[in-house]
């Protein structure tokens, strides 16, 4: 009798994607059930961080309510990682070489003009038009966890074209809320952010490389862009953009340092169960060194990664997609809901796949490896799927405004729709392309 091997079980892997998807089912379902008054509740419970009288999550001497710590605090970490991963691709990614940006970066803007020219064309007058802004964005997080059930026979070239264009929908969407989800302006207050900003960029240049220091630099700029009229997330992505790329110690002497501090640990075939102090004092020597060969950005996007993808956005999508369902009529479905989904679904599909499709037409630039323009259209399909950032788009545009509660509960509606309509048809189209087996880049 042979006996059966034991194999460890499958670790289920949840996508930052999925949860997302999760927290929006379960908030909907929450709304609509007796819960939803708690739900309610929950978001406008008042905030306090207080140390005396300074209360740090205030606005005007007034405490921000859950919903607006959500929005305004916790996205701001979003940016802050957001900026730190755009940064990241300008210096060393695809973003550092024009040859390689170029063609995501035309796709983006497509992405962007035709979305935001069909919503102008088939929005609703009045308060509606406000919302011109939310098809721009295509979720980054989504989009990928729908290659991702692909299997290993998506191209690594489609999904770096779709990270690209999806990181320039970021930059688009950043420049809208600096220009025009601002409220009243301060000017001292902008004078000593700017001033902030200058010390942290020296303090880089000069060789400081404590993320501490760096995200204690965020925290301060983030309250008083908050009070300075400026829209508070936008802290984020200004202290990424001072946050320093280069490690304050250099590879080649930080090989050099192992191999010649490894000689003093145990490397025999024996357990050894209790290191002598010079042996812990190498290893703690180790520690910093590994430390500082790793650049400030690097560490501190490294650090934001779990807390942002498995705690802010799933908390994010939790208070934002909350659409009541109770109130909802034919008539209203197709007013906002049915012009965000096409703006998201065919404005992104169209503009993405034209603007593509004309560049390299005309000659002017070059489909990646491996790639042809099937695979533009469907990730040009994918390219719909708006969720997180067009939510925070809608929150700012409706949020504070007479009936705004009905035209956020509509557009949340056309969102929702619209990034499973789009997800879902991107990836019937892209499994019929696409072999599910490895692929091999060229």
């Amino acid at each position: 009798m042979t006996k059966a091997r034991l194999h460890p079980p499958a670790r289920c892997k949840v996508s930052p994607g999925m949860l997302l998807m999760l927290m929006a089912v379960l908030a909907i379902a929450v709304v609509n059930s007796p819960l939803g008054v708690y739900y309610e509740q929950f978001l406008n419970q008042r905030i306090f961080l207080q140390i005396g009288d300074f209360n740090l999550f205030s606005h005007h001497g007034h405490p921000l309510i859950m919903a607006q710590l959500i929005n305004d605090a916790l996205m701001a970490l979003f940016f802050f990682m957001a900026g730190l991963e755009i940064k990241r691709e300008i210096v060393a990614g695809e973003l550092s070489s024009p040859r390689k940006a170029l063609l995501p970066i035309v796709a983006a803007c497509g992405g962007m003009i035709l979305p935001v020219i069909l919503y102008i064309l088939i929005s609703p007058a009045g308060s509606a038009m406000r919302g011109v802004a939310i098809p721009m964005a295509t979720d980054i997080a989504f989009s990928l966890g729908v290659l991702a059930l692909l299997g290993r026979g998506v191209p690594l070239s489609l999904k770096i074209f779709l990270t690209t264009f999806a990181v320039v929908d970021d930059i688009g969407g950043i420049i809208v809320i600096a220009l025009f989800y601002s409220s009243q302006v301060f000017p001292a207050l902008i004078l000593i952010i700017l001033l902030l900003l200058a010390v942290l960029y020296v303090a880089g240049v000069r060789g400081v490389s404590s993320s501490a220091f760096y995200f204690s630099g965020f925290v301060l700029i983030w309250f008083l862009m908050l009070q300075s009229g400026i829209h508070a997330t936008i802290a984020g992505v200004l202290v990424a953009a001072v946050v320093p790329t280069k490690p304050k110690l250099k590879m080649s002497r930080y090989v050099s340092d192992l191999e010649h501090s490894i000689h003093a640990l145990p490397l025999d075939d024996h357990e050894v169960e209790v290191l002598s102090r010079s042996q812990m004092a190498t290893l703690e020597y180790l520690g910093q060194m590994t430390g500082r060969v790793v650049s400030p950005l690097q560490a501190l996007e490294r650090s934001l990664a779990p807390v942002v993808n498995f705690l802010i956005l799933p908390l994010f999508a939790f208070a934002n997609a909350g659409i009541d369902l109770g109130g909802l009529s034919f008539a209203d479905f197709r007013g906002v809901p049915l012009t965000i989904i096409l703006s998201l679904v065919l404005g992104k599909l169209v503009g993405i796949f034209s603007f593509t499709w004309l560049s390299v037409r005309t000659g002017w630039l070059s489909l990646p490896a491996n790639l042809d323009f099937r695979h533009i259209f469907g990730v040009a399909l994918l390219g719909g799927i708006g969720f997180t950032v067009s939510l925070f788009i809608a929150s700012l545009s409706f949020g504070d405004i007479e009936n705004g509660a009905d035209l956020l509960n509509n557009a949340r509606m056309g969102i929702f729709s619209a990034s499973i309509i789009a997800g879902t048809l991107g990836y019937i189209y892209l499994k019929n392309i696409i072999k599910n087996k490895p692929h091999e880049e060229k």
